[in-house]
């Protein structure tokens, strides 16, 4: 039995997982480490065609850097298990301390002697659902922040340009993100291609009412600027007082406060 613990706590597998593979493998624990990673991997082949829809998103600031880790499931069962969860904080963490630049750099990193890819195909052996590393987001900043939504689906970090940021302020731009969805942080740093795509939308509905030609130039105008009202955070209204926006609310802490960029990972929208 005390065998049997310890695999399980090496592996994550259920007992009875466990017992038969330290029973094929003779008690070797090397060989039922691989013996219940194989089982995974299989799950996982079965599992290639079903949809991982659900699944848990963390956020975290370690000084400059801050990061995003999403794992995928089938389920909001298994996403809310204490197990999944601690798995995703697990990846998390060692984002934090090794700072990979991709998601494949992260899924080739170590955690507790097995790479972060490794761990998710075990896990899908311990729960016969598919999971995938659904996304990975850094950033790099004098002062970083984090927050995550009530219910690990959503989930946002933020940069400033000056070290010491007012701990509630940067929460405060971390939260506004998750609200308000912003496309950038400035008008400036919008996509070439949403700003042809807004004001594509404004001149086709002007159209359709009937407005004339030579003035549909400045009713495209005049929607993108709206849209870059709405749409990027240091001119959005601020959340938690409508009559200033966030570059004002920034502004009253330090005049040369302002934040860098952004990053937000919402499960619910792709």
């Amino acid at each position: 039995m005390a065998d049997i613990q310890h695999l399980r706590k090496m592996t994550g597998a259920g007992m009875m997982d466990c017992k038969e593979a330290l029973n094929e493998a003779n008690n070797d624990f090397d060989t039922a480490v691989e013996i219940i990673r194989k089982k995974g991997l299989a799950v996982a082949a079965k599992r290639e065609d079903r949809e991982a829809s659900e699944g848990c998103v963390l956020a975290a600031a370690n000084g400059g850097f801050a990061a995003i880790v999403a794992v995928k499931c089938e389920t909001d069962f298994v996403a809310k298990g204490a197990d999944f969860i601690g798995m995703v904080r697990k990846i998390l963490d060692t984002a934090l301390e090794n700072q990979p630049k991709t998601a494949e750099a992260l899924s080739e990193l170590l955690v507790e002697g097995r790479k972060v890819h490794e761990l998710i195909t075990d896990r899908i052996g311990v729960t016969g659902e598919k999971m995938e590393l659904g996304a990975y987001e850094f950033l790099s900043a004098p002062t970083t922040v984090a927050y995550i939504h009530p219910g690990n689906k959503l989930a946002t970090i933020a940069g400033f340009n000056q070290s010491g940021v007012d701990a509630q302020v940067a929460k405060d731009i971390a939260m506004q993100i998750a609200a308000m969805n912003p496309v950038s942080v400035t008008k400036e740093t919008v996509p070439t291609e949403i700003v042809e795509r807004e004001k594509k939308i404004a001149r086709e509905k002007a159209i359709e009412q009937g407005k004339p030609e030579n003035i549909l130039d400045r009713i495209a105008e005049g929607a993108l600027q709206k849209y870059f009202k709405e749409y990027t955070l240091l001119s959005q209204d601020f959340v938690k007082d409508a009559k200033i926006t966030i570059d004002d609310y920034l502004k009253k802490q330090n005049k040369d406060l302002t934040v860098t960029e952004f990053r937000r990972v919402n499960l619910n929208v792709e």
